[in-house]
């Protein structure tokens, strides 16, 4: 249920507030602990730059992206960058179009089947389950029941290594990871561990057998 482009680790790190000057240290720690996902919010200080710098130090080997992107000029803008990936907290169509007019992957932000079918018909890649806090994974287990079984679903708010587990089991395919990962001001140190955590915990599933 893993799209191609998630793999081998569908995890997507959320870098809100990340600064263009900190950009590749960030990037090379999160990198370095195995993430291939990287998606800086367009609401960051100079999103741009920061997704221009990691598009430049990463994009041989990573997806490199943006979040909170909330119209088409938006999109055009990200595809100057450097940016392969449109990541939204909506599902609005004509962005979904424009993403994939300009052969970028996108990920909109769903939190009902209403949302996720029509989000699907525009062309998404991949549905981002948002807030995963009000979206428990019973909900998840219901929505996999009818949509597409290959469609991957990655819920995204509140997410920690401990609770990834329960959202695997019912049908999630990955994660969007944010402040339990990267928060501004935080140590290169802190967020390497914290990614080293993640990694593991996403490992430890998978030895276990939790279809992803």
């Amino acid at each position: 249920m893993t799209a191609s482009w998630l793999e081998p680790l569908p995890l997507v790190a959320i870098l809100r507030g990340l600064a263009p000057d900190e950009a590749i240290a960030v990037g090379e720690a999160i990198v370095d602990a195995g993430f291939h996902v990287l998606e800086v919010p367009m609401n960051s200080p100079q999103a741009l730059e920061s997704i221009a710098r990691l598009a430049e130090a990463f994009g041989h080997r990573c997806l490199i992206g943006a979040g909170t992107v909330l119209t088409t000029s938006m999109v055009d803008d990200v595809d100057q960058a450097g940016g392969r990936l449109i990541v939204m907290p909506h599902a609005d169509t004509q962005v979904i179009a424009e993403a994939k007019r300009a052969g970028l992957l996108c990920l909109p932000g769903v939190s009902t089947p209403t949302e996720a079918f029509a989000a699907l018909h525009a062309g998404a890649d991949a549905l981002k389950i948002f807030p995963a806090e009000l979206i428990t994974p019973a909900v998840v287990k219901a929505w996999r029941a009818v949509l597409p079984a290959d469609l991957a679903l990655l819920p995204v708010g509140g997410i920690t290594p401990e609770s990834m587990g329960a959202y695997l089991d019912a049908g999630a395919s990955g994660f969007g990871l944010g402040s339990a990962l990267y928060a501004p001001g935080r140590s290169i140190a802190d967020i390497s561990a914290r990614a080293t955590s993640f990694v593991a915990h996403w490992h430890e599933h998978a030895r276990h057998g939790t279809t992803v």
